[in-house]
């Protein structure tokens, strides 16, 4: 998957629940931050999706992938739909947050009315 756009990204998505088919807040949380990433000149690399559920981001596969990807220098830039896609609970979201900064990642929330607020969507 890719858009074009120069710095790589991923789009991070954790929206369907458990047992659930893929639906329309996935659908959403996809043709938004690949939008988002149109705009800002993004190339998303790779999408990478959890069910939601876990509070826990390190108790989700997806979401582990991410954290390596940044370890090694892979990307630049991770997209999500908004905070509780991180996490539900901030303890175990700003952590998080931490880490990828600690590996140079920027973190975007795609979601129009949060990125509006924060001047294009920094978590940060």
């Amino acid at each position: 998957m890719t858009t074009t756009g120069g710095m790589d990204a991923v789009l991070y998505v954790c929206a369907t629940r458990p047992g659930q088919l893929r639906g329309l807040a996935e659908e959403r949380a996809v043709e938004e931050g690949l939008r988002f990433a149109e705009k800002h000149s993004l190339c998303v690399t790779v999408q990478i999706s959890d069910p939601y559920g876990e509070p826990n981001p390190c108790g989700r596969p997806g979401w582990l992938r991410v954290r390596e990807m940044a370890e090694r220098g892979e990307v630049g830039v991770v997209l999500t739909r908004w905070p509780n896609a991180v996490s539900p609970t901030p303890g175990l979201r700003h952590p998080e947050l931490d880490h990828l900064v600690s590996h140079g990642v920027q973190l975007f929330f795609t979601w129009a009315p949060l990125n509006a607020m924060a001047g294009a969507g920094g978590a940060r």
